[in-house]
């Protein structure tokens, strides 16, 4: 049985905004498993607000680069948010995603072991193992996308220098100063509201059934809604995955620079489509939030900075 400490039960708070005891009896419940402890609560129906941001702590930088018809975005961590400031990093982050551009390479592995673009005396680790010895703190290239669009666009989108980077490819076949500005801001719509889907259409039916299995147990642990007929209630979970799906399905949300809030994404590009005589879908989207998923070891500072004068 894991212990389970006073950190943990805030983190899962922080995650949850559930209440002290019951993010100590998730915790126990599944020996302090962070994410099963999210999903007891969820079912529960005691998690008001799960976030994901509790969770992103690693520092280094997203960069999304589009060069003609292709494009990337890479995600480069560091320790500390103070060299992913520094422009030594930032300049080395740039020549990574140039080198992506024209590379072949499906995954990091692949790519590392590529020859440098800029010494071909090099591997990309090589470079790589060189830049943490300048810059004297360890860094990782964590991940990266390509896109390639022949019959399009594709906009990109860095929002806070890094923290979160942003990439939309869209089938048009009109390409105008008009409708960049709307792809650039559907991929400011992306960063901003983070969707999973493009359409309904796309939505895969494993999360479908998570989300039902969710709901059911949430409302099988009210002592009112589980009285309720077996047709009430899945009418009741259906309804509740529909508005679920308006926030996670790009097209259904509410476009965030509508006036009145009521138009969606896909009211807004049938409309600047229509305006400019153009047809216009949504293809693909990619958005990495820098450290997303990882966890950055706590220090106490007042016994680092101790430690450093000794």
């Amino acid at each position: 049985m894991a212990d389970i400490t006073a950190a943990m039960v805030k983190e899962l708070r922080t995650l949850t905004g559930a209440g002290v005891m019951a993010c100590k009896n998730a915790l126990v419940e599944t020996d302090g498993n962070m994410d099963e402890a999210v999903e007891v609560l969820r079912k529960k129906g005691e998690a008001t607000a799960v976030k994901k941001s509790g969770r992103i702590a690693a520092e280094g930088t997203s960069f999304a680069v589009v060069k003609d018809n292709k494009a990337v975005v890479v995600e480069v961590n560091s320790e500390t948010d103070f060299v992913a400031k520094n422009e030594k990093f930032k300049t080395f982050v740039a020549q990574v995603a140039d080198q992506i551009i024209d590379s072949n390479a499906k995954d990091v592995d692949e790519l590392l072991a590529e020859q440098w673009n800029l010494d071909a005396s090099k591997t990309v680790k090589d470079e790589l193992v060189s830049q943490i010895a300048v810059i004297g703190e360890n860094m990782n290239i964590r991940r990266f996308a390509k896109i390639e669009a022949n019959d399009g666009i594709i906009a990109s989108y860095i929002h806070m220098g890094g923290k979160i980077g942003t990439l939309v490819y869209a089938q048009t076949d009109v390409v105008n100063d008009d409708i960049k500005t709307a792809l650039y801001n559907v991929a400011m719509q992306v960063t901003a509201l983070n969707p999973k889907f493009i359409t309904d259409e796309d939505v895969d039916q494993d999360y479908i059934n998570h989300e039902k299995e969710i709901l059911l147990a949430q409302i099988q642990n009210d002592p009112k809604e589980s009285q309720k007929p077996e047709k009430v209630i899945e009418g009741m979970i259906m309804g509740r995955i529909k508005k679920e799906l308006k926030e996670v399905v790009l097209y259904d949300q509410a476009y965030f620079q509508a006036a009145d809030g009521k138009q969606t994404v896909a009211q807004y590009i049938d409309e600047v489509a229509k305006a400019n005589g153009a047809n216009i879908k949504i293809k693909e989207f990619v958005r990495f939030e820098t450290g997303e998923g990882l966890e950055k070891k706590e220090e106490d500072f007042a016994a680092e900075v101790a430690k450093q004068m000794q």
